[in-house]
C-alpha cells in the first residue's frame, strides 16, 4: 500500500501525518513552530516532524511514496521555495529543496490554505465535485479554488485570496492595506469585532451582559445571546451572515463551482448558519434561475484537511 507524508505547517504547530492511498491517516505527529525565528531552526523542526510520523508508522522515511508540505504564504510550485510568509518569516527560502534532499524523497509544496481545500477535494466535502471552492473562517478568511481537479493558484502563485476582495467600499481597515475586504467581516476575527462594535452600541442588552459575565468574547457569543433571544445578538448574526453572503455570492458569480465548502468554528453553528446563508445567497446569484446551482456546505476533515491535502499534493502538481 502506496503511504505518502503530509506536513501541514501553521504558526503554531507543525502537524505531519503518514496518509494511506485512501486518504486515511496512520500515524500522526505534531511540534511547536516556534515563530518567528530563523528558518534553519524551523526547517530542523520539520525534519523532526516528518521522522516522528514515519517512527510512529513503522517505516522509514525511504519507504515514502511522496511528501507533501502546505505552508502559509507564496508558494512557488516551479522552484520549490517559500517566496514570502509573514506569519513565519520566510522570505524566498527553499524549503520544498531543503525536505526534498534531507528525507530523499520526492517532495512537493503548496498554500497551506490550498491543500486544505485540496484535502477535501480528495476525502473531504467536496469528494466527487469536478470544480470546488472551499474557504475557512478563521483569523483571516483562507481559501483554495479547485478546477477540473487542480488548484488554481494563478500565475504567480498567489491566486486565490478571496479573503482580500473587498465587499465594503472604504470599510474596515485589514492587514493588507486594503479597506472593506471580505475578511474584515466574515472571519471569526471580523465577527468578534463587530459583536464589540455591538455590545458598545446596546450596553443593557443580554449579548452585553454575557460578554461581562465571561470576561471575554468569542466568535460565538452573538450567536448563543441569539439562541437565547436576545435581539442585539440577532443584529450580530443576520450582519454576519449578510456579509458572508455577499463575498460568497461575488465567488460564485465568478466560478459557479459544483461545491462551495465552509470551514472554521463559526461552522458549529450548522443549519443556524447555513439557512439563513444559503438563502440570501439564493437571492443575490446571477445564475438563480438556473437548474444547477453551487451546493454551500460546511467542510468534513476539520484540522485534517491540511495534513491529507498536503499529502495528496503530487495528484494536483504532477
Amino acid at each position: 500500500m502506496a503511504k505518502y507524508l503530509g506536513i501541514d505547517i501553521g504558526g503554531t504547530n507543525i502537524a505531519c501525518g503518514i496518509v494511506d492511498e485512501n486518504c486515511g491517516i496512520i500515524a500522526r505527529s505534531k511540534v511547536k513552530t516556534n515563530a518567528p525565528r530563523p528558518y534553519a531552526e524551523i526547517l530542523e523542526d520539520i525534519i523532526r516532524g516528518a521522522e516522528l510520523a514515519c517512527k510512529e508508522a513503522g517505516i522509514a522515511p525511504s519507504e515514502l511514496d511522496y511528501i507533501g508540505i502546505g505552508c502559509p504564504g507564496t508558494c512557488n510550485q516551479e522552484t520549490g521555495s517559500v517566496e514570502y510568509s509573514n506569519n513565519l518569516g520566510f522570505d524566498n527560502v527553499p524549503l520544498r529543496t531543503d525536505v526534498e534532499k534531507r528525507l530523499g524523497v520526492k517532495t512537493f509544496l503548496g498554500n497551506d490554505a490550498d491543500a486544505a481545500a485540496f484535502g477535501e477535494y480528495c476525502a473531504g466535502a467536496a469528494k466527487g465535485a469536478k470544480n470546488a471552492v472551499v474557504i475557512t473562517l478563521g483569523t483571516g478568511v483562507g481559501s483554495g479554488i479547485i478546477i477540473d481537479g487542480k488548484i488554481y493558484s494563478g500565475s504567480n502563485f498567489a491566486g486565490g485570496e478571496i479573503g482580500h476582495t473587498v465587499i465594503s467600499v472604504d470599510g474596515r481597515q485589514c492587514t493588507c492595506g486594503r479597506k472593506g475586504c471580505f475578511e474584515t467581516y466574515s472571519s471569526a476575527t471580523g465577527l468578534v469585532k463587530t459583536t464589540k462594535e455591538y455590545a458598545e452600541k446596546f450596553p443593557e442588552s443580554l449579548m452585553t451582559k454575557m460578554i461581562k459575565q465571561d470576561g471575554r468574547i468569542s466568535a460565538r457569543t452573538a450567536y448563543a445571546a441569539m439562541k437565547q433571544g436576545d435581539e442585539t445578538g440577532r443584529l450580530v448574526t443576520d450582519q454576519y451572515v449578510k456579509y458572508l453572503a455577499i463575498g460568497i455570492t461575488n465567488v460564485i458569480n465568478v466560478f459557479q463551482p459544483d461545491i462551495l465548502c465552509i470551514g472554521g468554528g463559526v461552522c458549529n453553528e450548522g443549519d443556524t448558519l447555513l439557512q439563513p446563508l444559503r438563502k440570501a445567497v439564493a437571492e443575490q446569484i446571477y445564475s438563480k434561475n438556473s437548474e444547477k446551482n453551487t451546493a454551500i456546505v460546511i467542510c468534513s476533515l476539520g484540522n485534517d484537511a491540511g495534513i491529507i491535502g498536503a499529502a495528496m499534493l503530487f495528484k494536483a502538481c504532477q
